[in-house]
């Protein structure tokens, strides 16, 4: 029997160690799903997404998208993902997924359905903004999601009138309408205070002429009111108050431009 140093017997099993736990490793690491159908692929994910474990079922999907692109269950897995992230909470995922499937299958019978998912995303990521983030600084809130909702959801109810879903975007375009009328003038009356006249006056008018039914509307009239008689345009001050008085005789803010003095 050769001999052989008692350094290299421990090196030697340590090497057989390392050996078999990488064994182990690779193994514990195979993907149970590699040799699955799309079929099962498909029905292991609805059945998770029905069952509510979304971030599993967005698993499920994203094998079946990468190993059958152009498969049976293709376009309708492609929605179901969507919908998924939504669930999930990861809606910037869920706006990319929706903007690939518009882009993919603009004719689809469903696609109405991805422009609405879309406008939901955007509007639960808008919402949780300007509930869980609101910066003292007016200026700063970023309204960014609540405009991309509304516009979402008006590309749905132009480009597909008779589609279910038009109802609620119609409420949520409401919604969003008055919340981003809103924010323009308290971000107007945020640069009124700090003598930039010109700014606030763009924000009083941009919400007359973009959302004019808004309830903001007559405060954005008496910012431009406001604004119109400090930079000493008195023909403008007066148009607005008169155009403020003949369609909202009772609002709060014809009284108050009424009762202060611009100096």
């Amino acid at each position: 029997m050769p001999f052989m140093p008692s350094r290299i017997i421990p090196l030697l099993l340590a090497l057989t160690l390392l050996g078999g736990c990488s064994y182990f490793q690779d193994k514990e690491e195979e993907d149970p799903t590699e040799s699955w159908s799309a079929e099962r692929l498909y029905n292991e994910a609805k059945s998770s997404l029905d069952a509510g474990y979304y971030d599993e079922a967005a698993k499920y999907y994203e094998k079946l998208q990468i190993r059958y692109p152009f498969g049976v269950y293709a376009q309708q897995s492609q929605l179901d993902l969507a919908y998924a992230y939504y669930k999930s909470g990861d809606m910037a995922a869920a706006v990319a997924a929706c903007d690939r499937f518009i882009k993919m299958h603009p004719r689809h019978p469903a696609v109405d359905y991805a422009y609405y998912l879309k406008g939901l995303a955007h509007f639960m990521e808008g919402k949780g903004l300007t509930q869980k983030y609101l910066p003292t600084d007016v200026s700063q809130r970023d309204m960014g999601s609540a405009y991309l909702a509304f516009q979402d959801f008006s590309d749905l109810t132009r480009k597909f009138p008779d589609s279910k879903y038009v109802e609620d975007a119609q409420k949520r375009m409401v919604y969003l309408r008055n919340l981003l009328a809103e924010h323009e003038v308290e971000v107007g009356e945020f640069y009124l205070r700090r003598k930039a006249y010109v700014a606030a006056l763009n924000r009083g008018r941009y919400v007359v002429e973009k959302f004019p039914r808004a309830p903001a509307t007559p405060d954005a009239l008496a910012l431009m009111a406001k604004a119109y008689k400090i930079l000493g345009m008195d023909d403008l001050y007066a148009d607005t108050v008169r155009v403020l008085r003949l369609n909202y005789p009772d609002s709060r803010a014809l009284a108050e431009l009424e009762s202060i003095r611009v100096k």
